[in-house]
C-alpha cells in the first residue's frame, strides 16, 4: 500500500482478506499504519502457497526488496 499523502512510504504485508485488511488500515485500527492513513493499494500479488508469500513479504522489507518494489512497482 501506498501513502495517498507521502507517495514515497509504503507499507508491505500479507493477508488472506485483502479487502477486510485494507479497510483496517483505512479506519485506523492497524497501529503501525494508522499515522498515515489514507492509504491505497499500488499493487498486490496473490500466492497459494503461505510459506512462499512469507519469504517474499521478509524480501519486500528488506533494503533491496524496499529498493525493488520503488523502482518496479
Amino acid at each position: 500500500m501506498a501513502d495517498e499523502v507521502a507517495p514515497d512510504r509504503f507499507y508491505v504485508g500479507r493477508t488472506q482478506d485483502l479487502r477486510t485488511r485494507f479497510a483496517q488500515h483505512n479506519a485506523g485500527r492497524i497501529f503501525h499504519t494508522t499515522k498515515w492513513k489514507p492509504w491505497r493499494i499500488k499493487s498486490y500479488l496473490a500466492l497459494s502457497n503461505k510459506e512462499r508469500a512469507l519469504h517474499l513479504e521478509r524480501y519486500f522489507k528488506s533494503a533491496s526488496g524496499r529498493a525493488f518494489a520503488k523502482k518496479r512497482l
